[in-house]
């Protein structure tokens, strides 16, 4: 395929990307962004033009890292399995990690932050069920200790049980409290955290009321 680019034109399907003639015919594809490099009359020898092919398929890649990324943050094995079902060869893939990592895209420390956080703030679990959520996305353990060792599980107890108990209030208190905890239970609160939690809420919502006995 060595030769003399004839020609560099913009694709009509995708304008982020060039098609580049070699004596005539056309020779290869490569992103915009690559194609800067290139000037017609250029001579391009195998080599030249496997480097050219080769850094095309890491940028492609690169970009479609960081459209999966825009939904949310990934965790690092998140993103390996993404990658890998992209059919991107080992060494590819390894690039393109690093890449992701030396940018801070990809950092598991900085993502089990930011779930804990978010969880805290909208859906309030147990450290225990934090942690196993974060397991499930293929976190390091040392990532998710840090992570979930300083939350306050009478805290994130008491938020979770409040966003319920409005719903829950008008029941007379033995249902009152087998609902409340079954439901603190499903976010991996134990007992101890519970119990005081639903009697708090209980006089809480009933501040006033004559006791439940």
């Amino acid at each position: 395929m060595a030769g003399t680019i004839t020609r560099l034109q913009v694709q009509a399907r995708d304008r982020e990307r060039v098609s580049v003639y070699v004596d005539g015919k056309f020779g290869f594809g490569v992103r915009a962004a690559s194609a800067g490099s290139l000037q017609t009359g250029q001579m391009l020898t195998d080599e030249e033009i496997a480097a050219l092919q080769e850094a095309d398929v890491l940028e492609a890649a690169y970009a479609k890292a960081l459209r999966f990324l825009s939904y949310r943050p990934r965790s690092e094995a998140e993103m390996v399995r993404y990658l890998e079902g992209k059919g991107l060869a080992p060494a590819d893939l390894a690039a393109v990690l690093e890449r992701l990592r030396r940018s801070g895209w990809v950092d598991d420390h900085t993502f089990a932050q930011t779930w804990v956080e978010n969880r805290e703030v909208f859906r309030p679990r147990s450290r225990r069920a934090l942690a196993a959520e974060l397991r499930q996305k293929g976190v390091p353990a040392e990532s998710i200790q840090g992570a979930v060792g300083q939350v306050d599980e009478e805290a994130a107890a008491r938020r979770a049980a409040q966003g319920r108990v409005r719903r829950l209030r008008i029941l007379p208190w033995p249902e009152f409290r087998n609902r409340l905890s079954s439901y603190l239970a499903r976010r991996g609160f134990g007992y101890e955290v519970i119990a005081p939690i639903v009697r708090e809420m209980w006089q809480e919502a009933n501040a006033g009321k004559e006791s439940e006995g």
